[in-house]
This record gives structure tokens, C-alpha cells and sequence, in this order.
């Protein structure tokens, strides 16, 4: 909104002219959502106190983490403000960048908010059921597809030429197009990078320390790609207007930070589905709106590392149930930072390590950009 009200006015209102200027809307972005998360943080706190919307424990899991039944859960909320009330002041509103990613993140939001309000208010242990959430996930993914496809245009020229396909890494000026299995691709994407957070999120600052490390790289990417000089010298997909997402990313980058400073060891507030299902369905987005899907696989490593240890532990669980008469297990526990609890590592050094391997993959993707 400043954006639309302040740029035309720039010959007018001295400083109204910065905010031509994308590097200077994204550091305010990123400003102005750390600073909402201290705003509203501990109000919203002191609410789900109130109103005793606390977190239930499974009882299955690591012992030490029962202590923390009836911390204040449904902190998404804060993220949710934190990241769209900077990108509406600050993004071109035009956009459509903007205005899909900002659409996949508040929808799987309030899918999120949906399921912590039936497990905390309505005292639904399993809240939404596996299949509902997916429904969602996929009817997000469907529309997506379906938009992009068919509204292409939308998005400017290159984006249109290009909408089926995506970068390859390591390969220079070479591109894989999904074809007709581009709807499919997105709901991959999409869905499981939504599901991909909300297993991460177990530990205290786990999954909002490496979402937020995320965002500095989708910040970077958004804006390598809507620059015209940096993505040519790249050999990287110019994308006429990709560029705004950079703002999206630096509010997310803040308000991560912002909440972290609340989630860190010991939790006062927990992000709860509402967080953890929107963030993951913004970076899917973002990737497939940047043509980037390969190189999700390795900026969302802890993600996927995550997931997959669910998925081989239930298998090879089911698995040997069938065969041997009894279930066996890969890891001690899944997900995967539940198994390094178990080794004996401390919550804070779990999560200390996952981050530093989180910034380890950003910096590996970063160099792929050039190693084509």
C-alpha cells in the first residue's frame, strides 16, 4: 500500500522516492516484521495464556519434552501478521509473485489454525485427520497448478514462456520441462514442503531458525531472478517482476527472527500447524513461481531429511511386522531430531547442529547457481 501511495508522490514528499526501490522495501520488510513480533508476541503470549491454549505432549515421545505440556501453542498467529501486514505495505500489489505466494500462505494458515483450534479449544487429541489436511494441501497444489497454467501471462512474458519448466543444477542454459506433469509437480512441492516443516517442527526453534535461514536464500534467488544483469550472468531464468517476492522473503525473514526469540530453548510459545503448514506452503510456492523446484530438494534438505525418516521408519516398521512377526526400526525415533535426542544430544545442540547443516545446504545451493 505505501508503495502505490508513495511512489507516485516521489517528486512531493521527500524520501517518498526510496521506496522505488526494491533493496530498501525488503529491508524494511524484514525491519518492520522482527518489530511486529515484538509487538504483538507477547500480547498474543499473554492471550493463549488466558484462554489456557496450551500444547499436548505426546506421551510416546522423548520424556524430557513433557514438561512443556500447556506451553501456549497457536504462535503461527504471530507469523501470520508479522509476514503479510509488511508485504501488503511494502510489495507492488499488482504482482501476482506476490499475490499467489501470499495467497498459499495464509490458506494453509488457517487449514493450520483450523486443526490447533479443534486439538487445543475442542480438545480433538488428533484435531484434523491426515487425510483432511492433505485434501487441502492438494485442492492449494490443484489451484496453483491450474492458475499458472492457464494464466501464465499474468506473470510476464518470460514466466510464460517458461511455466512448465525448471532450472537445472549444474547444468549451464539447460532446462527440464515437466510438461503435462507440471500440476503433479506442484502438488509435490507444495504439499510436501508444507508437511516437510510441520515434522521439523518438534524442537524448541528447530523449524523456525531453518525456515527463516530459507528465506535469506529464496531473498537472494527472488532477487538474482528478477534482475535482469544478475540472472543473465547467472545463466539463470530472467522472470520479469520475481523480484517483489524478495520482499516477501525478507518479512519472513524477520518475523522468523522475531518469533525466535520467543520459540528459542526454553519455549514461552509454540507456531502449532498454523505456523509450521503455512510456512512450508510458502516456500513451495516460491520455488515453483521461481523455477526452482530441483534446488528446493537442497535448501529444504532439513525438510526433506525429516520427512523421509518418517516415511522409511513407518515402512520398514510395517514392513518387518509383515515379514518377521515384529516391527523394527531404522532410527531410534522419527522424526529425525528425535533420534539424535535419543543418541543422549541435548534439545539446544540438536538444533544448534540442524541449523549450522541448514546454512551448510543454503550455501551449497547458493554455489550452484555459478557451477553450471
Amino acid at each position: 500500500m505505501l508503495y502505490h501511495l508513495l511512489v507516485p508522490l516521489r517528486d512531493e514528499i521527500i524520501g517518498a522516492n526510496l521506496f522505488r526501490y526494491l533493496t530498501f522495501r525488503s529491508a524494511l520488510a524484514a525491519v518492520l516484521g522482527l518489530l511486529i513480533s515484538f509487538i504483538v508476541g507477547p500480547w498474543l503470549i499473554r492471550k493463549l495464556r488466558e484462554h489456557q491454549i496450551g500444547e499436548e505432549i505426546r506421551t510416546d515421545g522423548p520424556q524430557s519434552h513433557l514438561s512443556k505440556k500447556g506451553t501456549p501453542t497457536m504462535g503461527g498467529l504471530m507469523i501470520l501478521f508479522a509476514v503479510a501486514v509488511p508485504t501488503l505495505l511494502l510489495a507492488n500489489l499488482t504482482n501476482f509473485y506476490v499475490l499467489l505466494t501470499l495467497l498459499a500462505f495464509l490458506w494453509m494458515g488457517a487449514i493450520g489454525f483450523y486443526d490447533d483450534y479443534l486439538k487445543t479449544i475442542k480438545k480433538k487429541k488428533a484435531g484434523l485427520v491426515a487425510r483432511q489436511k492433505l485434501i487441502a494441501q492438494v485442492g492449494l497444489s490443484l489451484l496453483i497448478g491450474f492458475f499458472l497454467i492457464n494464466y501464465s501471462h499474468l506473470f510476464g512474458q518470460n514466466f510464460h514462456t517458461h511455466v512448465t519448466q525448471t532450472t537445472l543444477p549444474f547444468v549451464k542454459q539447460a532446462m527440464f520441462d515437466f510438461g503435462w506433469l507440471f500440476p503433479v509437480v506442484v502438488m509435490l512441492v507444495v504439499t510436501g514442503t508444507s508437511n516437510g516443516v510441520n515434522l521439523t517442527d518438534g524442537l524448541d526453534g528447530l523449524a523456525i531458525g531453518v525456515t527463516s535461514i530459507s528465506a535469506a536464500a529464496f531473498a537472494v534467488i527472488s532477487y538474482v531472478t528478477g534482475n535482469v544483469k544478475f540472472s543473465s550472468y547467472l545463466n539463470i531464468i530472467y522472470l520479469d517482476g520475481a523480484g517483489e517476492l524478495t520482499i516477501f522473503c525478507a518479512a519472513l525473514l524477520g518475523a522468523g527472527l522475531g518469533f525466535l526469540w520467543f520459540n528459542g530453548f526454553p519455549a514461552t510459545v509454540f507456531m502449532g500447524d498454523t505456523g509450521a503448514l503455512a510456512l512450508g506452503a510458502a516456500l513451495g510456492t516460491m520455488a515453483v513461481l521461481l523455477k526452482k523446484e530441483f534446488f528446493l530438494i537442497v535448501i529444504g534438505g532439513i525438510f526433506v531429511a525429516e520427512a523421509l525418516s518418517v516415511m522409511l521408519q513407518r515402512g520398514y516398521f510395517k514392513y518387518t511386522k509383515r515379514k518377521y512377526g515384529e516391527g523394527r526400526r531404522i532410527f531410534r525415533m522419527a522424526p529425525l531430531h528425535h533420534h539424535f535426542e535419543q543418541l543422549g544430544w541435548h534439545e539446544s545442540k540438536v538444533v544448534v547442529r540442524f541449523w549450522i547443516a541448514q546454512v551448510l545446504l543454503v550455501l551449497i545451493s547458493l554455489t550452484m547457481f555459478k557451477v553450471r
